[in-house]
């Protein structure tokens, strides 16, 4: 297989709307595309080890060896168990894997290629990215009406007196600093601050509460946490008799409304380092290894407590120069590229994109505003136009509704138009795709298209110079990827888990199929663990990525990780001849009916939305049960201060139901089957998935509309706006019995109409 090698102590040295005219597709991403970015959960899906990013393949003969001959055909249950556990490694010799916080470990080194790249510390890629792009802007943001930026030089050195800061209030090495706030160059300054100054980078979700906040900073023995504002203070300040390593706090926005011991502005906080001499903190620098630890991203399943993903040096700086490598992005010596900051960075997927691979290829990160995904995103990204986009699939679907909702609204002229030109994009896009890439010469239709409707959709959307759409954390449907197709607006899917530090598979423009993530990046192998007769499989990877283990918890490491080494996602997905990767669903999401029938749920609930537009969440329930039932949510509106779902539903969901005869203006005149014309038309739509279903075990049977939609601050929604189905069950109990009081199996839809 691949070589382990064990890393010296090496000296420092020297990424990542429309058919509407162009001035209304601007219209604002408010009703909450995501007020869950910077706001977290405290659970995700059950025994999740992590948050998917989106996706990518493998090569079919790699795989051809790596799978597992172990298959038990006789049912099509896909089994978890793992290869036996991982052996303890003897006294003195590093292993793959540890969960202690001060150990090093094996890197999975390969022979050739990306995978026998020279390992690097955070530090040694800074200051090949300082020595080459100095002058540079890497970061800006806006105070106001005024433009600030810092070049590499500058944010190098400012990091370096961060981490002098730190070190001077008393952070210990392999001690976490807490990080609570939204995306600003301060986050940046005090993450990279905290492992130059041999700590541990640990950012905590905007949304945590006081408790939550808590668990994390006790967990990695923060002895310092940096807030962004009043608002997080106060939940520190609250917990702050419980966390024993606090040696001090730091706010970095807003004017402090208290003085207290061991509280600093941010300004306060740069000072104490500013004069300090440059020696000791040059000694820890030269003592750091590739294979320590340096970042941890926390993660939580709804059953016990989160877990805190170690990331060594090695997996940060050999994954940006990976995905950078990958997805081709440009060096700034050549031309710079632009990304906009505003997915939390919390989140494995924004904190590579936003602060590593950027770094690597010298790019420049722009900090959205923190309303960003309350409205203002738009106009930053036509202000910014970044050249690479990393969206989580919400993102994406509002931006489809709004679209959609403007374009409704256009003259008869202009919406044929805009038809037309979707129609010759989607297919000229499709011609593409199938030929995997390959240039060739665009039909007229095309250019007439791409001139007409195409430029001024990506103008008004802040696309205009953007090569590089990605999508991922979550699954998105195939109706939002056909729409952004016939656009002209390929969205790349990436798939991967806070424990592969990010991407595993990324779509390329080369190597791009519709609702597959791609392949994996070179240096990675991927194989599928004991897969059925229609190859779903366990998703399994290898490579520098894969992460060192879970802090204190050798347990769930041992969960995660089998004897060989191999990351087990806990994902189940299949290639087809090509090698494209497929998510085909979760192993602890699997439904199990009570006749024995394994059914992955997410297909069905992509079915139900694509049938039925009017449809915000759908949800499948039949683990255990004797036939399958559903719950189903309405668009509406979204409070765009918390975030909340209103009863209003959007001018789309409007739209629908006067098409479908109702007049109909609010979820609670539809749900619970009050409105007999949408009643109607959802039983017809659902008769429409049944219609497709491959057994009758697979029909759904009952369904019901809730009185609200899924919200992140509802606690049915995950971060990246992943359905946490667990808490679903438990929060809808009662409608869900309610399905299954009958004792005889209902054989056609039970859902009386309501009277006239």
């Amino acid at each position: 297989m691949s070589e382990a090698v064990v890393m010296e102590t090496q000296r420092a040295g020297g990424f990542l709307e429309s058919s509407c005219g162009a001035g209304s597709c601007a219209a604002s991403l408010d009703d909450g595309i995501l007020d869950t970015a910077n706001e977290s959960s405290e659970e995700e899906s059950a025994g999740e080890r992590e948050e998917e990013i989106g996706a990518h393949d493998v090569n079919s003969s790699t795989m051809t060896t790596e799978v597992l001959a172990e298959q038990t055909l006789n049912t099509k249950t896909v089994k978890a168990e793992r290869p036996n556990s991982l052996s303890v490694p003897s006294a003195g010799e590093p292993s793959l894997w540890t969960s202690q916080g001060d150990a090093e470990v094996k890197l999975r080194m390969g022979d050739s290629g990306l995978a026998a790249e020279t390992p690097l510390t955070i530090h040694q890629m800074f200051t090949s990215a300082v020595e080459r792009f100095g002058d540079f802007t890497a970061l800006s943001w806006k105070e106001g009406e005024q433009q600030k930026t810092l070049n590499y030089k500058d944010y190098y050195q400012t990091c370096r007196t961060a981490a002098k800061s730190f070190l001077k209030l008393g952070l210990q090495r392999y001690h976490g600093v807490g990080i609570l706030g939204f995306n600003s160059a301060e986050w940046f300054i005090s993450d990279i601050g905290a492992i130059l100054a041999g700590g541990f980078a640990v950012g905590i979700y905007t949304t945590n509460s006081p408790e939550a906040c808590q668990y994390v900073a006790d967990n990695c023995k923060a002895n310092i946490i940096v807030v962004e504002n009043h608002k997080q203070l106060q939940k520190i300040l609250q917990v702050e008799d419980k966390l024993p390593h606090l040696k001090a706090i730091i706010q970095y926005k807003d004017v402090l409304k208290e003085k207290r011991p061991n509280l600093y502005s941010w300004a306060e906080f740069m000072e104490l380092g500013r004069d300090e001499p440059d020696a000791p903190l040059d000694a820890i620098i030269s003592s750091q290894k590739p294979n320590q630890c340096c970042t941890l991203i926390y993660t939580s399943g709804t059953t016990g407590q989160p877990k805190g993903v170690m990331l060594s040096h090695d997996n940060v700086t050999w994954t940006a120069l990976a995905t950078s490598s990958h997805v081709r992005l440009t060096d700034a010596t050549k031309a710079q590229e632009t990304v906009v900051s505003y997915l939390p960075l919390s989140h494995i997927a924004a904190q590579m994109v936003d602060v590593w691979v950027t770094m690597k290829v010298g790019g420049s990160t722009h900090f959205a505003q923190p309303d960003a995904l309350k409205g203002s995103l738009v106009s930053t990204m036509k202000e910014v136009r970044p050249t690479a986009f990393m969206g989580v699939p919400r993102v994406w679907e509002k931006m489809q509704e709004k679209m959609k909702s403007v374009g409704a609204k256009s003259s008869t002229v202009r919406r044929k138009v805009a038809a037309w030109a979707k129609d010759v994009g989607l297919q000229t896009n499709l011609t593409k795709m199938n030929q995997s890439g390959a240039a060739g010469r665009a039909p007229l239709s095309y250019q007439i298209a791409k001139k007409l409707v195409f430029k001024k959709v990506r103008k008004a959307l802040g696309l205009d110079r953007c090569s590089k759409c990605y999508t991922g954390a979550a699954p998105i449907t195939k109706d939002t990827l056909e729409f952004f197709l016939s656009l002209d607006i390929p969205l790349y899917e990436l798939y991967g888990m806070s424990e592969s530090t990010g991407p595993h598979t990324i779509s390329i423009p080369e190597a791009f199929k519709l609702t597959s993530c791609g392949k994996e990046m070179p240096g990675c192998k991927t194989k599928l663990h004991n897969p059925d007769e229609e190859g779903n499989g366990e998703i399994c990877f290898w490579g520098r990525h894969v992460f060192m283990g879970y802090l204190n918890m050798p347990d769930k490491t041992e969960e995660a990780l089998d004897a060989d080494g191999w990351l087990h996602s806990g994902d189940l997905g299949k290639h087809d001849e090509n090698g494209f990767l497929f998510i085909t669903g979760r192993i602890k999401e699997l439904i199990i009916t009570a006749g024995g029938e394994n059914i992955p749920p997410v297909p069905t609930e992509d079915a139900v939305k694509e049938a039925l537009p009017l449809i915000s969440n759908a949800m499948l329930i039949g683990d255990k049960r004797k036939f399958l039932s559903m719950l189903l949510t309405i668009k509406c509106e979204v409070n765009a201060d918390s975030g909340d779902p209103e009863d209003g539903l959007t001018p789309e969901a409007v739209e629908i139901c006067k098409r479908l005869g109702s007049n109909a203006t609010r979820v609670s005149e539809i749900a619970g089957g009050r409105d007999r014309a949408i009643h109607t038309a959802i039983q017809e739509g659902i008769n429409r998935v049944n219609e497709n279903a491959t057994s009758n075990a697979q029909r759904i049977q009952k369904w019901i509309i809730l009185d609200r939609d899924f919200s992140v601050s509802g606690g049915e929604l995950g971060p990246t706006m992943k359905l946490k189905r667990p808490v679903v069950v438990k929060m809808y109990k009662e409608q869900i019995e309610n399905f299954y009081k009958e004792l005889a199996t209902p054989t056609t839809p039970d859902n009386p109409l309501p009277p006239k």
